[in-house]
């Protein structure tokens, strides 16, 4: 099998996809960030004041930014399908127009939303999290 010569524009095509892939994949990561900063926080404040609300508090922001992360992951998974059937890597490839990034084709199984919130490197993250949470407040 011969490897495909690629034209500068679908070099370009390709890298703009890449960025796009690149720019959702640090929002997802900053996602967590976030999270993990203000569950600490409210952790802090619970140790301090021994207020069992905090714990609860501290739950919003977990499922709020698990929701966030979920939608910044299943973004870049419809644009690594759009990457994919641009370099021909897709088995059942989508014709894309040069430069197009029509991500709303992108609806099966693994690109939708509760796939991806339900997904290992989702729910590894946060599941533990709200099991930890949830745990604080009914144990301690």
């Amino acid at each position: 099998m011969a490897k495909k010569k690629f034209t500068p524009d679908e070099i370009k095509h390709l890298e703009f996809i890449q960025d796009v892939v690149s720019r959702t994949n640090s929002n997802s990561f900053q996602m967590k960030g976030w999270m993990v900063a203000i569950v600490s926080a409210l952790l802090a404040i619970f140790a301090d004041r021994q207020n069992d609300l905090y714990v609860l508090v501290a739950l919003i922001p977990t499922f709020i930014f698990w929701g966030l992360d979920a939608y910044y992951l299943q973004q870049e998974r419809k644009f690594r399908g759009v990457y994919n059937d641009v370099a021909g890597l897709s088995k059942s490839s989508k014709e894309i127009q040069p430069f197009a990034m029509p991500i709303h084709q992108y609806t099966e199984d693994s690109y939708s939303y509760w796939n991806v919130f339900g997904s290992r490197t989702i729910i590894l993250l946060y599941l533990p999290v709200v099991l930890i949470l949830l745990g604080i407040y009914f144990f301690l």
